[in-house]
């Protein structure tokens, strides 16, 4: 037998990650030594025995072998954080397909050669009566800037200098005066920034319904007798469930543990924020890419140092480096921003329930329109399932209206409101009530339908609708069938088919020739492009500075606007006909808490879905906030088919300079799949839904099957024979379970 190699990190930090040392496996370490364990080598010219994490074995030697020193040992209990980290890398590239140093990349925090921040704090020398003194003088010499501020040193002994600066308007040079006068001095300290920019408000503790303290109370039972599960709580929208998460956050504080909240939005973390500051303080920090690289480098040491104990942030939030997790937490857990989109394709709930295990901590999953995987294994047992039926925020689930656009056509109305909604908009703007009107934009103008009957164009093959191209050809991006663009609807005969075009400036203008005093406030990813561009338009609006707020997916949801009474949902059914199997659960869940933002408050609300498909079971649904009556035609749908979470897909995806060469890969690579089946199916290769992107070619193909590890050793024998070929000019990625087609 060979002799094997070790790659092997010996500085495990972001920016060293690509620098890596080799070494000889001894004998007595072979079928014992693995990726991502912590060894013992030897190291430098007086071979310095340290510490290291091996990335990679093999049998070839990229050095003199003659020179190459031998690991010493494998060390059992390496750095405690630091462990869990490599632990976590070696399972994203086992699962996800990708190098080790693409997984250490995703989860380690780069390193930045920052200065720390500098705190400047003013503090008092003299006793209180001395400034008294000097601030009666100060009141009669008309200084008001010195007054001010020996005002508020009577009853603090410390003030921070920047609310000095900003709060009191006190200049530096009335600072210096008083320093000079021995009244004061300016003291300073650094620290790690902090993004948080919050005043604690008033907090007001909600009491528990008896459904909400029995989830509680129970998970938490769980956890003390070392039952350490994974919870999924479906409830409606207004439920209650953030004060859940907030109850078994305490507890586990309380039991010396931390918490990592997941959110799927940049644009929900302020209004998460604000609550869960109001309730722990500066315990609690933020984790999100509008954060400096130093910001986000200052919250992962503050993690480790014990400063924080709660985190906040989208996926990568997940990755904070605490000690010792107790519990996470993943609201609206059915968003697809959950998973990357980038090497490695990782699924935040899936890789939070790995971060679990290593922690040993619980993992909470929230939802009001669970994803049908969530709720698949909560069926069958893997999850718990806890159900809040109850909106506790005040009001009452709205009254929702279905208005059918093509009956709107043939009575003449050819504006992009319904008669109904136009009717609703016309009485809050009386009333002086708000209004949000929700643009679906998924799928946008990649489909073609028929205005005139609802007709849509599909895949006879794939059951997905064909994608409009250029080229006037319509294609499937799953299996590559096309067919030409028709000029009339192949089922009623109507010249009105077409793809969708309108955006939320047109809305607008629309909106603004209707009812020409509107105040509007516009949210889309024209207007959101600045750091604090969420937050002052939702506070704009929260603050009654607008009477209609329009926007895309983001304004729909998590936001709490008590005086929003009507929603209208423009272009519903754009996302049933986007060329994906999760059409139908996007549209879904997308209207249900689109619907769910009207009448949070003590007025009732009403909303209005705009639709050419109001038959479809997905429209319906989320009309009667049925999710149990969706779940079940979806589930059918989905194990008709194959789809996830009937089975398991995965996505092989290839990149090239070169359009011939790309597909001669696809199809290679398609081909040794074929001959490794057994039980599966190959769907493919084609053309990505987008063929091409800063003149990359792209094209795809899917394998289905019921074992994922099955799914997992066709990811490796490709890896395998990919490095045998050595492509140049095109790369692979693997996407198991995709959300999105590519």
């Amino acid at each position: 037998m060979g002799e094997l190699y070790a790659d092997v990190i010996v500085d495990i930090s972001h920016e060293k990650l690509d620098k890596s040392f080799q070494y000889l496996v001894p004998e007595k370490l072979r079928g014992t030594l693995d990726v991502g364990m912590c060894v013992t080598v030897p190291f430098g010219n007086g071979n310095k025995l340290i510490r290291g994490y091996v990335i990679n074995i093999g049998a070839t030697c990229k050095f003199d072998p003659a020179r190459t020193k031998a690991i010493k040992e494998i060390i059992k209990n390496g750095v405690e954080v630091e462990d869990k980290m490599m632990a976590l890398a070696v399972w994203i590239r086992r699962n996800y397909g990708c190098t080790m140093i693409q997984a250490l990349k995703t989860v380690l925090p780069a390193r930045q050669s920052v200065k720390k921040l500098e705190q400047k704090t003013i503090e008092r020398l003299m006793d209180k009566e001395q400034i008294l003194s000097l601030f009666g003088e100060c009141e009669r010499k008309k200084q008001t800037a010195k007054a001010r501020l020996l005002r508020e040193l009577l009853d603090q002994e410390a003030i921070p200098r920047e609310w000095v600066t900003m709060k009191l308007g006190v200049s530096p040079q009335t600072i210096h005066s008083l320093e000079k006068a021995g009244a004061i001095r300016v003291v300073s300290t650094s620290s790690f920034r902090n993004p948080v920019k919050l005043q604690r408000g008033e907090e007001s503790r909600n009491v528990l319904s008896q459904d909400q303290q029995t989830i509680v109370r129970e998970i938490m039972e769980d956890f003390d007798s070392g039952n350490k599960g994974t919870y999924l709580i479906h409830g409606i929208t207004g439920s209650g469930k953030t004060e859940v998460y907030m109850r078994l956050i305490e507890e586990m504080l309380a039991r010396g543990r931390q918490a990592i909240v997941l959110i799927p939005e940049i644009a929900l973390t302020y209004q998460t924020l604000l609550r869960f500051y109001t309730r722990f303080g500066d315990r609690v920090s933020v984790m999100n890419s509008t954060l400096s690289a130093g910001e986000k480098y200052d919250q992962c040491q503050r993690a480790k140092k014990g400063e924080i104990d709660v985190i906040i942030g989208p996926r990568s939030a997940l990755f904070t480096p605490f000690p010792n997790i107790g519990i996470i937490v993943v609201d609206e857990e059915h968003e697809s921003s959950y998973k990357s989109e980038s090497t490695p394709k990782y699924h935040a709930r899936e890789t939070a329930l790995e971060v679990a295990r290593l922690h040993g901590a619980s993992v909470v999953l929230g939802s009001a329109t669970p994803s049908t995987e969530a709720y698949y294994r909560a069926k069958a047992g893997d999850y718990r399932l806890f159900t809040l039926k109850e909106r506790l925020t005040g009001g009452s689930l709205p009254d929702v209206t279905v208005a059918d656009m093509r009956q709107e056509l043939k009575e003449g109305n050819r504006s992009i409101f319904s008669r109904r909604l136009q009717e609703l908009l016309a009485d809050r703007l009386q009333k002086g009530e708000q209004s949000i009107l929700f643009l679906n934009r998924r799928g946008y103008a990649g489909f073609i339908s028929c205005r005139s009957c609802g007709h849509v164009m599909k895949c006879p093959h794939c059951d997905v609708s064909l994608s409009e191209h250029a080229n006037g050809m319509l294609i499937c991006h799953y299996c590559g069938y096309r067919e030409p663009k028709p000029s009339l609807c192949p089922q009623c005969g109507s010249k009105y088919i077409s793809g969708f075009r309108a955006g939320t400036q047109q809305i607008e203008e629309k909106l603004k020739e209707m009812f020409p005093r509107v105040r509007t406030l516009r949210m889309d990813a024209d207007t959101t492009r600045t750091r604090d561009s969420y937050e002052q338009i939702l506070s704009a609006f929260s603050n009654g500075q607008a009477d209609v707020l329009i926007g895309t997916q983001m304004i729909v949801k998590g936001h709490d606007f008590p005086n929003v009474t009507l929603v209208g949902a423009l272009a519903a059914d754009l996302s049933l006909n986007v060329g994906d199997y999760r059409a139908g659960e996007r549209t879904f869940q997308l209207l249900t808490q689109a619907v769910g933002r009207a009448g949070r408050g003590a007025l009732k609300g009403e909303a209005v879905i705009q639709t050419y498909q109001p038959q479809h079971y997905a429209v319906v649904c989320a009309r009667d906030q049925d999710y149990e009556g969706f779940y079940r035609e979806e589930i059918l749908y989905r194990e008709m088919l194959g789809y996830p979470p009937a089975s398991h897909m995965l996505g092989v995806q290839i990149f090239a300079r070169d359009e011939d060469g790309g597909r001669r890969l696809a199809e290679t690579l398609a081909f040794d799949v074929k001959e490794k089946l057994e039980g599966m199916t190959l769907i493919g290769p084609a053309p990505a839904a987008v063929g091409r992107i800063n003149d990359i070619f792209r094209f795809v193909f899917y394998v289905k099957g019921t074992n994922y590890d099955k799914l997992i050793s066709i990811k490796d024998s490709l890896e395998e024979r990919i490095q045998t070929m050595q492509p140049a000019g095109e790369s692979v990625q693997f996407d198991f379970d995709p959300v999105n087609t590519l």
